[in-house]
Parts: C-alpha cells; sequence; structure tokens
C-alpha cells in the first residue's frame, strides 16, 4: 500500500544476494521529491546532518512531543503530484514486498488515519508525519533519509553514493489486529509479530527455560532517546545452541524487521547477520505468545538487535506491540555526536 492509500503488490521475498546498485535510483527519486517541493516546503525538508538531528525521531504523536518534535515536510501538506514523487522514493530506498519497506509505510499511515476515524483528534493520520533530508542527497557526500510519525521512524544513512546505516528502524502499532479501514483490511505489524512468535513458540520447555529472563522490561530497552547504549553481555539462548530449523525461524524473524530496507540492501545486511547467529542470543519475558502488556521478546547478536514489547493499550483496550530494529556498529551510520 502507498502513502496515498493506492496498491502496488511486488511480493520479493529474498533469498539470495542480489548485485544491482540501488544508490542511483534512490539519488535520482530524492532529487525529484525536493524539486517538486516549494520553498517553504523545501526549507521544512532540508536540514544540518547532525547527531542531535538525527536523533529527533520518537513513536509519540508529533502534537505531543513540544520541542523535540520531528523535523521535516508535513505529509499532509504534499499535493497528488508531491505524493507520487514521494511514492517513488520509498519504493527505491524501502523494501519491495508487500508488508515490507514502501507498503508498511502506507499501513502505518493509514492506521493513524483509522485512529483519526475513531475519534483520536486530528493530530492523528497523515498530517502527524514528516520527512526531512539530513544533508543535501549527493552522489559522495554524507546524509541521512528521515520519514516517520506516530509509530514509524526510518533513519537511512548514505556516505559515498551507499547504505552506510539503516537504523535506528522503529516499527510499532495500534491497533494491534487487523483493522478494516474504507473497505480494505491492513496488518502492518502482523508479519513482524508473528515471525517472533513462531521462533519462540518452536523452542522445547528445556529451551524456554533458557531463553526466558526473570523480569519483563517497563519499556524498550533501546528506545528512542537511548542512543549508543547497548548492555555489553547477551542474555538467553545462544542460537548456536538451536536446531537448523530453529536458525532458520530466527534468521525469518530477523528477515522481517531488515526486508524493510532496499532489495538489495538488506540481502547485503542478512548475510552480515547471518554470519553472525553462532554468536546471537533470543530472550524473551512474559509470554511467548507476546499479547499481554509487557511481554517482551530480543535477538541480540554481535551487530543485530531487534527488540519487541507489547505496550498498554492507548487507543484501543488491547496491548499494542512497540519494536526497534538497531544495529550495534551502524546505528546512524556509525555517527555518534
Amino acid at each position: 500500500m502507498n502513502p496515498d492509500g493506492t496498491s502496488h503488490r511486488k511480493d520479493n521475498t529474498m533469498t539470495t544476494m542480489t548485485t544491482s546498485d540501488p544508490y542511483p535510483a534512490i539519488l535520482e527519486a530524492a532529487e525529484r521529491f525536493e524539486a517538486s517541493l516549494g520553498r517553504t516546503q523545501r526549507a521544512d525538508l532540508l536540514h544540518p546532518h547532525t547527531f542531535a538531528n538525527a536523533r529527533r525521531w520518537h513513536t509519540y504523536p508529533q502534537w505531543s512531543l513540544g520541542r523535540s518534535r520531528r523535523l521535516g515536510v508535513n505529509l499532509a501538506s504534499l499535493s497528488g503530484a508531491q505524493w507520487k514523487t514521494l511514492t517513488r522514493l520509498l519504493q527505491a530506498a524501502l523494501g519491495t514486498g508487500t508488508d515490507r519497506g514502501a507498503d508498511q509505510v502506507g499501513q502505518h499511515i493509514i492506521a493513524d488515519e483509522y485512529l483519526r476515524s475513531t475519534g483520536m483528534g486530528d493530530g492523528y493520520g497523515r498530517t502527524g508525519f514528516r520527512i526531512a533530508f539530513l544533508g543535501e542527497p549527493t552522489a559522495e557526500g554524507r546524509w541521512q533519509l528521515q520519514c516517520g510519525g506516530h509509530h514509524l521512524a526510518i533513519a537511512n544513512t548514505y556516505e559515498g553514493g551507499r547504505l552506510t546505516g539503516a537504523t535506528p528502524s522503529f516499527r510499532a502499532i495500534e491497533p494491534c489486529r487487523p483493522f478494516s479501514y474504507q473497505g480494505r483490511t491492513y496488518d502492518p505489524m502482523g508479519r513482524k509479530r508473528r515471525a517472533l512468535c513462531t521462533l519462540l513458540a518452536s523452542l522445547d520447555s528445556t529451551q524456554r527455560r533458557a531463553a526466558e529472563l526473570p523480569d519483563r522490561p517497563d519499556d524498550l530497552l533501546l528506545r528512542p532517546g537511548r542512543d549508543w547504549t547497548f548492555p555489553t553481555r547477551r542474555e538467553g539462548i545462544p542460537v548456536a545452541d538451536l536446531s537448523a530449523d530453529r536458525c532458520a525461524l530466527t534468521l525469518d524473524a530477523i528477515r522481517a524487521w531488515v526486508e524493510d530496507v532496499d532489495d538489495t540492501n538488506a540481502a547485503r545486511i542478512l548475510a552480515r547477520y547471518e554470519s553472525e547467529l553462532g554468536e546471537t542470543t533470543v530472550a524473551y519475558a512474559g509470554s511467548v505468545l507476546l499479547t499481554d502488556t509487557g511481554d517482551w521478546a530480543l535477538i541480540d547478536g554481535p551487530s543485530v538487535w531487534i527488540e519487541l514489547r507489547m505496550d498498554e493499550p492507548y487507543s484501543t483496550t488491547e496491548p499494542h506491540p512497540h519494536s526497534v530494529w538497531r544495529d550495534r556498529h551502524t546505528d546512524y551510520g556509525g555517527l555518534r555526536s
């Protein structure tokens, strides 16, 4: 689902490395989007590439963030033609499959439109989402594509014509269950949550005891504002102790987050994480079903950090998933200050 509500259905589950260079298309799409904007919109789009700006992402709605609100162009200000150029940019920079990347971004925006339609207020919906360029997109320079809103954060960093960091990447959703809006059904976080549940459910009783932690965190450990604070000790059960089938399920769960990036870079990143599975652990707290408030799951490796927690009900009567994908080496493209 595109952000403007139109549909594109191109399933492209990644199984092998690809060799095409996605950056020329990303750069061209970024330049076309910038060129489509008016003077005021362009001023809202462009900001310096600093750590202070890069870390201005959050799960909260825009209206609740005060001075720490997101940077960028208000997506509600875009014309139909500008929406088309934005869609082309997201399709170039993000994964192309259904429930991945650009399609998932569109579903996240629709989920917020759904909350608005249920009476949550005019601050919900498209008007709460922003897109910013931190630094000017060029063939050789360093810049970040930053896009986000309620329950969504994209932070793709590029330097020298290559993706140097695809994280922090934040995904959450409310309502948790599939919902219908304007005659269609959506489930933006279903694939991610199911992948983790399938992995945890595959563990036998001994393995579950090894993976289970005694306390459920009261929030995501690497939540917004918690940058470069990775624990020094990995907890849970080593993936090296699991069967080949369960190792494959671990990789499937990782894939559900990584494939939000463009297909070529997703394959490259996934290959790195797969090579590190022998030093990766899986942990959880609460229920392996990930249904109750505070239920939590973690995949933690030498590079990968994927964390999901069931957050308290807010806009609906049920808990809903918050998740973050981090990388111990390439968060913000390595930028720290």
